[in-house]
């Protein structure tokens, strides 16, 4: 495993990220999501309370330029299962839930974002929590090496996930222009027992300049409860 710490701490601009995964103790699924930004528009932003799941707002109004890739519900849930994605798909991804479709089926209408030169990649993450355990599933749609005639889906499942371990997969990776997709499988990670500590060690290790906001959900896989952080570097 790689450690998630040195991973952020080692790339200025990874983008927005996704990382899922079981506590060393066996009794939490671990959720995280973080998003950063170069431009104004895209440093504007805020993570809010929406229900059980968050949305990104606009922190000044009178600043923002165009919501349509970066006004979003990052999180939502449904029933046991918690949708986390860089995007609006993770309605696209409920709604499908709701018709009985799977994960995947729900995003095959989607592809990456049609931001060029960039192309942005969607990053998408689903966990189910039931029985006494964990298990959940991650998507990456991107162009096929910044062609954007080509599409490239890559669906990975982890079942029973192995206590003490996460993946991390992010949208971009490092800054360049225009800003190279992932790639490859997530990479495998360590994550913490402790909440708090694990949320701080994210927050510190994302680039000071770079870094928006941060979410992480820490849910108790035998009773369903949960508990929420949020960090917002615009106060």
């Amino acid at each position: 495993m790689l450690s998630l710490e040195q991973e952020l701490k080692s790339n200025t601009y990874p983008g927005r990220g996704i990382v899922l995964g079981k506590s060393p103790n066996g009794r939490y699924a671990v959720i995280a999501y973080f998003i950063m930004g170069r431009s104004v528009n895209s440093r504007n932003r805020v993570f809010v309370e929406d229900g059980e799941g968050i949305r990104t707002q606009a922190f000044d109004p009178s600043k923002m330029e165009d919501p349509s890739l970066i006004i979003y519900a990052p999180v939502r849930v449904l029933g046991n299962r918690t949708i986390v994605t860089n995007g609006d798909q993770t309605d696209t991804v409920y709604e499908g839930l709701s018709r009985r479709l799977t994960f995947e089926q729900s995003l095959q209408s989607r592809q990456f974002e049609p931001d060029a030169p960039n192309y942005t990649p969607r990053i998408s993450g689903i966990l189910e929590v039931e029985g006494g355990n964990c298990s959940y599933a991650m998507s990456i749609l991107k162009s096929n090496h910044g062609e954007p005639s080509s599409c490239v889906r890559n669906i990975f499942s982890y079942e029973t996930p192995l206590s003490g371990e996460g993946h991390f997969i992010h949208t971009y990776m490092h800054d360049a222009s225009p800003l190279p997709s992932f790639q490859g499988e997530p990479k495998s990670v360590g994550v913490w027992d402790h909440m708090e500590d694990f949320t701080q060690m994210l927050w510190s290790s994302l680039n000071e300049e770079n870094k928006v906001s941060l979410f992480v959900r820490y849910i108790d896989i035998f009773d369903g409860s949960y508990r929420t952080i949020l960090r917002n570097k615009n106060q």
